[in-house]
């Protein structure tokens, strides 16, 4: 057990499984609300956790593939490059007023 948490958990790996949790969490509180709004607001929230599921399965190929360091090593690329993207988009936005 221990061999698995340091061998094969990646980065996306833990995001998308902490969206998974919540957006279940928090879909299954909408759903069991009274307001039509509330359920299809739910359905929204399911049908988005499915290219999250998608991102588990490529993610877990690439670790089968490529090991753990690789996909990691990749994986933090890309999420400094959002990051990155966020920030100046959000400058952008307080340059604009």
């Amino acid at each position: 057990m221990k061999d698995f948490f340091k061998n094969k958990i990646t980065i996306f790996f833990t995001l998308s499984a902490l969206s998974i949790l919540i957006g279940i969490l928090i879909a299954i509180v909408l759903a069991t609300g009274v307001s039509a709004p509330d359920k299809l607001a739910a359905m929204y929230i399911f049908f988005g956790l499915i290219p999250v599921l998608l991102i588990i399965v490529i993610d877990r190929i690439c670790v089968w593939k490529f090991g753990t360091r690789k996909v990691n090593k990749i994986q933090l690329y890309i999420l400094i490059c959002f990051i990155g993207l966020f920030v100046i988009n959000w400058i952008r936005l307080r340059l604009e007023v």
